[in-house]
């Protein structure tokens, strides 16, 4: 089942932020920004956590997360240990939400309205994995730029 996929492959490229992260040389480093780069590494990390414990976490899995987005772009020199308990945490609620998420649900509607349309439950939950490796794809550029 599509949720079983989807599950898989969150885990393996929450699992791939992990390692990125651990890849920059320098924590200090997460956080630095330069020309025309307006993200950090780091602040990709709590973007992409913040992401998926909000429309997975809490919205499927019930988990009851606030989201502080203003934070996820603003904050700075967050503890790579914290950014790894985020990602471990994210791992766990996306595969509770998926879990909840039956083989008729993917035809329906998502819960929540995210864009000026609905869209329904398989399509949002493709896109948040596409987002995840888009900005998973961003830090691992930032990393080889900033080292």
């Amino acid at each position: 089942m599509l949720t079983n996929t989807l599950s898989e492959l969150f885990t393996r490229d929450l699992n791939r932020l992990k390692k990125e992260i651990e890849l920059y040389t320098n924590e200090e480093d997460l956080w630095k920004i330069t020309g025309e780069i307006k993200n950090s590494g780091g602040n990709l990390c709590l973007h992409l956590i913040g992401n998926l414990k909000t429309f997975i976490g809490k919205v499927l899995a019930d988990s009851g997360y606030v989201r502080d987005r203003t934070f996820e772009f603003a904050g700075k020199n967050v503890p790579r240990t914290e950014l790894y308990k985020g990602i471990e945490e994210a791992i766990e609620v996306v595969n509770q939400g998926l879990s909840k998420v039956s083989l008729k649900d993917l035809d329906k509607s998502f819960p929540i309205k995210i864009w000026p349309h609905e869209t329904d439950m398989s399509f949002t939950l493709i896109h948040l994995h596409c987002h995840l490796n888009y900005h998973l794809g961003q830090i691992n550029y930032h990393r080889r730029l900033i080292n």
